[in-house]
């Protein structure tokens, strides 16, 4: 089976800081990762890399077997590159444009792709909205008349468009209150099952990313320092920084100040 995704190596440095050190990863058919570090760490220039945003320096990237190039040039190849792989941002508004409506922006995505037919483009346009659990009231509505939950999931629909290889997310429900994750992430889990899309889920968060992802890369300063299976990770973390990611989500007998030592430590 052909894996949808493959990292090896990658690398990139800023001047004298490293951002990212050997981060490698394959993602299956169907599959979800989780990128797990907090601020500094490196998951969201490897995002950035992954999606032809930030070339690495060393490293390399293969979708459906094929490597995507450092640099793209020419519509066919830049339309390419967006089929293999989509990103959703943390903001929405960084994906959709202000002053159309979301169902202008999704036609408009279309158009681009090649679907010339007015008729199939409205009826595509109805299914990627029923995808994300919108309608016809939020098709015909600006992005400033949604909600913050509303938006995300019109931006994962403008994403979905192009039926990309794999979904990457950027801290995209991190700044949504609890309620408003969870039917963000309903959603994702059900294009993942129905539409066999593979996600890579970049986020800070283990109590989010445990919610959707099979299994986890943690992120420390750029180096990977543990990926195993959720479940495993989970039940046992062996790398300090994993167990203090782990304790950092809120429970009861939850201690910040010990939290914060054990960080301090760390960075030590």
């Amino acid at each position: 089976m052909t894996a949808l995704l493959e990292v090896s190596g990658l690398r990139k440095a800023y001047g004298a800081t490293t951002a990212v050190d050997g981060v490698s990863f394959t993602l299956p058919p169907g599959g979800a990762l989780g990128l797990v570090g907090e601020s500094g760490s490196g998951k969201t220039t490897t995002a950035r890399m992954l999606v032809g945003l930030e070339q690495p320096d060393s490293g390399s990237i293969t979708v459906l077997g094929r490597p995507l190039a450092a640099r793209v040039r020419g519509r066919a190849a830049r339309l390419a590159r967006a089929k293999a792989v989509q990103i959703v941002f943390q903001d929405p508004y960084l994906s959709l444009d202000a002053r159309l409506t979301i169902g202008a922006t999704l036609d408009a995505v279309l158009r681009l792709h090649g679907l010339g037919d007015r008729a199939a483009r409205a009826a595509r346009v109805r299914e990627l909205l029923g995808q994300v659990g919108l309608g016809e009231r939020e098709a015909a509505a600006l992005p400033r008349h949604l909600s913050g939950g509303q938006r995300q999931r019109a931006a994962i629909a403008r994403a979905l468009a192009v039926e990309p290889a794999v979904l990457v997310l950027d801290e995209a429900v991190s700044a949504l209150d609890v309620s408003v994750q969870a039917q963000v992430l309903n959603v994702l889990a059900d294009i993942r099952r129905d539409a066999g899309i593979g996600l890579v889920f970049v986020s800070h968060d283990f109590a989010v990313v445990r919610y959707v992802c099979d299994e986890a890369l943690v992120l420390l300063r750029g180096r990977p320092v543990e990926h195993r299976p959720m479940a495993e990770l989970l039940a046992a973390p062996e790398h300090p920084y994993t167990r203090l990611l782990l304790d950092s989500v809120p429970h009861p007998g939850w201690d910040p100040a010990s939290i914060a030592q054990r960080r301090r430590q760390l960075a030590q």
